[in-house]
């Protein structure tokens, strides 16, 4: 979701965004979602990440942790719903 959000956006400058899942981690991984901010392309292309490639390769894992936007929180041992947040201004 946030990749995808993250392309689409094209750094549009009055949004950010969050998805996280709330038993705090998103499948295999430690991280329970991730922050998709207006400058998220631009520090992805500072650090050399493509997010043409990460889309390609399913690795949203691989993308935000590179920018240091995931959401760890641990386990919540709470299975309620997946969590999804926009912020317009």
């Amino acid at each position: 979701f946030c990749l995808g959000l993250a392309q689409a956006l094209q750094g549009e400058p009055a949004v950010w965004a969050l998805a996280a899942d709330t038993d705090g981690i998103d499948g295999s991984e430690d991280n329970a979602g991730a922050f998709v901010c207006p400058d998220t392309l631009a520090r992805a292309g500072a650090a050399g990440l493509r997010i043409d490639d990460h889309l390609a390769r399913n690795d949203a894992w691989g993308f935000f942790a590179g920018l240091d936007d995931l959401l760890v929180t641990g386990p919540t041992h709470t299975n309620v719903n997946d969590f999804r947040v926009l912020l317009v201004l």
